[in-house]
């Protein structure tokens, strides 16, 4: 057991949740695929609408790298004023779990991936401790360019994104969908709440194909509400069975 789960499990311990013996995971047999580097910009103070949808017919879009290619020629308005590139994904990309997190900060503007930061390291280590590593998770956003000042995104800069995300959902052909926090809950189930539906599974469809997907709390809250640390627990375990059942 590395050092980080142990580290994990024993912070679970510390604040009462019984800790079970976890399984190994499954081996992924696919073959890790490295993105390229990414290009983009973080939205300036003042919520412009931007467009409503890309101009490229992303279902010509074949591969990853293509996708990624046009986002980064993509102009995001507001949100590509101040970013400074694409937060594009990391991780698997051949992997059964898709983790699709809310939009980037600092952290993340500065080194093109998502979940890098703090929230991030927690992250890793929440999913360590259902025995998941890096390659058996594939990372990307809802928003991939940083708000500016952190701020929440708006509605028409969410819609300006979702595309994006279907496509790479699409090309990613994940089984299950991980939805870290309530704006990526709510842009692809509809349900607003991540209090009420955390842990609960929904069936997110697009083009054609239903995904389950899970709404987890966002590390950040965590870090915030140590106290709901309990639920977080539960819920990774309710994803961990389901993962085992492929």
């Amino acid at each position: 057991m590395d050092a980080a789960l142990r580290s994990l499990l024993d912070w679970y311990a510390e604040m009462g949740v019984d800790v079970p013996k976890v399984a190994p995971a499954k081996p992924v047999r696919r073959s890790l695929v490295k993105s390229k580097p990414d290009n983009a910009a973080s939205p300036s103070a003042s919520p412009i609408e931007p467009p409503a949808k890309p101009a490229t017919d992303l279902s010509k879009i074949k591969t990853l790298a293509d996708l990624h290619a046009v986002m980064n020629d993509f102009d995001a308005g507001v949100l590509g004023d101040g970013a400074r590139q694409v937060v594009f994904s990391r991780g698997n990309p051949d992997a059964d779990l898709m983790v699709i997190g809310e939009a980037p900060g600092r952290d993340e503007d500065i080194q093109g991936k998502p979940f890098v930061g703090r929230s991030g390291q927690l992250l890793d280590r929440m999913l360590a401790a259902i025995a998941l590593g890096e390659e058996d998770f594939y990372v990307t956003n809802v928003v991939n360019w940083r708000p500016p000042k952190n701020r929440n995104p708006t509605k028409p800069e969410i819609d300006m994104c979702l595309p994006f995300l279907e496509r790479h959902i699409a090309l990613a052909k994940p089984k299950v969908l991980l939805l870290v926090g309530g704006i990526s809950m709510s842009a692809l189930t509809g349900v607003t709440g991540i209090m009420k539906n955390h842990g609960q599974w929904h069936d997110v469809t697009m083009d054609g194909t239903t995904y389950p997907a899970l709404p987890l709390y966002h590390p950040a809250f965590l870090l915030r509400r140590p106290e709901l640390k309990k639920d977080a627990w539960r819920d990774l375990l309710v994803l961990r069975e389901k993962l085992l059942s492929l």
